[in-house]
């Protein structure tokens, strides 16, 4: 990645911790709701485990079959991607039908990925971002989604993006999801050359001014990008809402990719310190099981789904012992 000029760098730090401010002052919000109470590891706090649907791609299920037996190995709740709902009505599927069936499995839908260009420099790709933003939060909010990703897609080789700018931007993004009642997550990426940070994301949020911001975080993403992970402790528990999990071999920041990721306690993170840390901030609780790891595929997807919930359980135990 490029380096950044000291000043920058020297900025964005500074306001690393705004986010924990403005979360006391934040009204509550679509976003707030089930987070009202800070849960703390003395009362009896558990983690809420999600399934991202990234992580069982390479079977290409119908949305359907895969929500049930997400459902089935014991998740709570589901993340899944844009581009799947819009493949689930290609093929004359009703969203609303998909959000019943959801909701009688007894899973929520704490978050979708999408891939909008609603922070990009040119006005009419952006503008027409927005508009892709606010169908992709639509289909959301027909499964009864709550919340969607806005990672810095369109920027992630700019090196010299207005980070104030971009603030202004994920309000006018955020505007428009109240309207239509699911929040966007400003998401940390790990290889972006824009947000690659805990304090870049920190300070998009805090910049926008909007009760609703919040960041999107990733253990592989963080470790990726570089941020010490004792920087989530400086985001408010309640200005994050769902945490991507999972693990990382002994690769070099500089050369690991997606495709390396791991089951949580499989590789090096230090899922203890980053868990119990997430508590301290009053986290929600939801934990978004995010792989890509082609290896896993070749087993059973009951396999895959069933050892991913174990090993994300086993390494909040570990976290807590």
């Amino acid at each position: 990645m490029s380096d950044t000029p000291s000043f920058e760098v020297s900025r964005r730090s500074f306001f690393k911790g705004a986010v924990v401010l403005g979360a006391a002052a934040a009204a509550p919000t679509v976003a707030t709701v089930a987070n009202a109470q800070a849960p703390t590891v003395g009362s009896g706090f558990k983690f809420r485990h999600c399934l991202n649907t990234a992580t069982i791609r390479d079977y290409k299920l119908p949305l359907m079959q895969s929500v049930e037996l997400i459902a089935k190995a014991g998740y709570e709740a589901v993340e899944p991607w844009i581009s799947e709902l819009a493949q689930h009505e290609k093929d004359g599927g009703s969203l609303k039908d998909l959000g019943k069936k959801i909701a009688d499995l007894g899973l929520t839908v704490e978050s979708a990925i999408g891939f909008a260009n609603w922070i990009v420099d040119d006005d009419a790709r952006r503008a027409e971002g927005l508009e892709q933003s606010k169908r992709d939060m639509e289909k959301v909010q027909q499964i009864g989604g709550l919340r969607i990703a806005a990672p810095p897609v369109g920027a992630t080789d700019q090196a010299d993006l207005d980070l104030f700018k971009a603030a202004e931007r994920y309000r006018a993004l955020l505007e428009a999801g109240r309207g239509i009642g699911v929040v966007p997550q400003v998401e940390l990426w790990g290889f972006s050359k824009s947000l690659s940070r805990v304090g870049e994301v920190a300070l998009i949020a805090a910049e926008s001014g909007h009760p609703d911001a919040c960041v999107l975080t990733d253990v592989y993403h963080v470790f990726k990008g570089g941020s010490p992970f004792e920087a989530l402790k400086t985001i408010a528990g309640q200005k994050m809402h769902v945490m991507h999990i999972n693990d990382y071999p002994d690769i070099a920041r500089e050369t690991i990719g997606d495709k390396d990721r791991v089951y949580p306690g499989d590789g090096i993170a230090p899922l203890k310190s980053i868990l119990s840390g997430l508590v301290s901030t009053g986290f929600g609780g939801v934990l978004s099981l995010e792989l890509f790891n082609k290896e896993y595929s070749k087993q059973p997807v009951e396999t895959v789904l069933a050892t991913g919930l174990a090993k994300t359980k086993a390494a909040v135990a570990a976290a807590f012992q």
